[in-house]
């Protein structure tokens, strides 16, 4: 599945340059760590996916296998989105690993907007609880809420850099998402902490602006997830995404002059600040 969208040569030498910037990225990673030491995070979205693709661009010309690779199951997922990293996971041979908060999963009867009881969970979770500051007895299962979106996501994310003794973590992210990121390096060091393992956070694509990523898919033919062709921008949890114009791609929308974000759960969006520092992505 290719974009229908026609790209001059001008703008293919500067995607062509993008790409190659994010790949300085990926060797100078490489060079900090070694092969085993290093992982992805991916979501199958589209920012994900670009990352995966040039950190396999990379891992090809140097003839090692792609790092150990996380997505989250926070429990709220699109099948569409499902079906496009199964696919994908056996095109590009990635080692993928699933990572759910089973406790949380498990607490909440894998039902969303149960009510999942403190006192029920993991001393690991109840402990995360605290870190956040939340001492209410109970809350709702949604991925996307403060207390759901730090157990299904941040503790996951540590819990994978701890089992796998993970030093160096590769994210997609671009600094014109959300203004919480419009500072962020290309490598950032984490210092351990309660409950947080010590690593750095390695961000190759952090340069793209929005536009430039789908040109760059429509000029390296890079398979996407068909829910950007039904008008999709940003994907997050399945019933809290909205489709920002209903059957216009995602590259043909007005990406310059208007939110990219502005689909996902603005409560999540607002306090985006305060949960990056607790550690999420």
């Amino acid at each position: 599945m290719a974009i229908d969208k026609e790209i001059s040569e001008k703008r293919k030498r500067q995607c062509s340059k993008l790409v190659e910037i994010s790949k300085e990225i990926v060797r100078e990673a490489l060079e900090k760590f070694k092969p085993e030491e290093l992982g992805i995070t991916w979501t199958g979205g589209k920012d994900s996916t670009l990352t995966l693709w040039i950190i396999r661009q990379v891992c090809q010309e140097k003839e090692i296998p792609l790092p150990k690779t996380m997505i989250i199951g926070e429990g709220d997922e699109f099948e569409e989105i499902e079906e496009f990293v199964e696919r994908i996971k056996k095109e590009w041979n990635v080692p993928l690993e699933v990572c759910r908060n089973e406790d949380v999963l498990k607490a909440a009867n894998y039902t969303l907007n149960a009510v999942v009881k403190v006192k029920e969970l993991s001393e690991r979770n109840r402990a995360e609880l605290q870190r956040i500051g939340f001492d209410d007895d109970e809350f709702p299962f949604e991925a996307e809420s403060y207390a759901g979106n730090h157990l299904m996501k941040t503790v996951v994310f540590n819990q994978f850099l701890e089992r796998n003794k993970i030093k160096g973590i590769f994210q997609g992210l671009r600094w014109d998402e959300h203004p919480a990121r419009f500072d962020d390096p290309y490598f950032e060091f984490k210092a351990s902490g309660n409950l947080v393992p010590e690593h750095t956070r390695i961000r190759p694509i952090l340069h793209f602006t929005e536009k430039d990523l789908w040109d760059t898919y429509a000029s390296l033919k890079i398979p996407y997830c068909r829910l950007y062709e039904r008008g999709y921008r940003s994907l997050g949890a399945k019933t809290t995404s909205q489709i920002s114009m209903e059957g216009v791609p995602a590259w043909k929308q007005d990406i310059e002059n208007t939110e990219e974000r502005a689909g996902r759960r603005q409560d999540k969006e607002k306090a985006m600040e305060r949960m990056r520092k607790l550690g999420y992505m």
